[in-house]
């Protein structure tokens, strides 16, 4: 069934390639949705696949790609949104 999943990640998670491997990863486990930067210095996604799909990439995101420092993953259940693949906003 599809869910989707809004996540919040914060720390230092500009300005480390935290989008694209976001993306990449997402592509990967056949996750819809995008990324983009917040003007709080942290990183929205918004997700949808399957249960497992969305824990996989929660999983993911509570480490990131090597320069990222994850201080914290805010995981919020929405409505569930159809997405044409998966993309980075800006």
């Amino acid at each position: 069934m599809l869910q989707t999943y809004s996540i919040k990640v914060t720390g230092k998670v500009q300005g480390v390639y935290y989008r694209q491997s976001t993306k990449e990863k997402a592509t990967t486990l056949g996750i819809t949705g995008y990324v983009k930067n917040n003007p709080d210095g942290s990183v929205q996604i918004m997700a949808s696949g399957t249960t497992d799909q969305l824990l996989q990439l929660v999983l993911w995101c509570k480490q990131g790609p090597v320069r990222a420092i994850v201080e914290e993953v805010n995981v919020e259940t929405m409505p569930p949104a159809v997405f044409m693949g998966f993309r980075i906003e800006r």
